[in-house]
């Protein structure tokens, strides 16, 4: 399965990307299995995705918990608790 995966203000710096599109590695079913798995990449991934907790994240524009089913999403975001404009 295809994600867009947005990145917003800290997250996005970190990354160095503001989004890219991945097939959806198998045994992936939550945003936090998601992001633990970003991490696993290394460099930036991991100092924006190391601690979850610091993370909140959308499915296809709806704030959801970190523990929400990814199945039938076309997009996450992730971003900082509090981000300005």
């Amino acid at each position: 399965m295809a994600l867009d995966i947005l990145y917003f203000a800290w997250v996005r710096e970190r990354v160095g990307v503001g989004a890219e599109r991945i097939d959806l590695p198998a045994g992936i079913a939550t945003p936090l299995d998601l992001a633990l798995w970003l991490a696993a990449r290394g460099g930036g991934y991991a100092e924006a995705f190391g601690d979850p907790s610091r993370l909140r994240c959308a499915l296809d524009q709806d704030i959801v918990p970190l523990t929400a089913d990814l199945a039938n999403a076309a997009e996450i975001a992730f971003f900082p608790p509090v981000t300005g404009g």
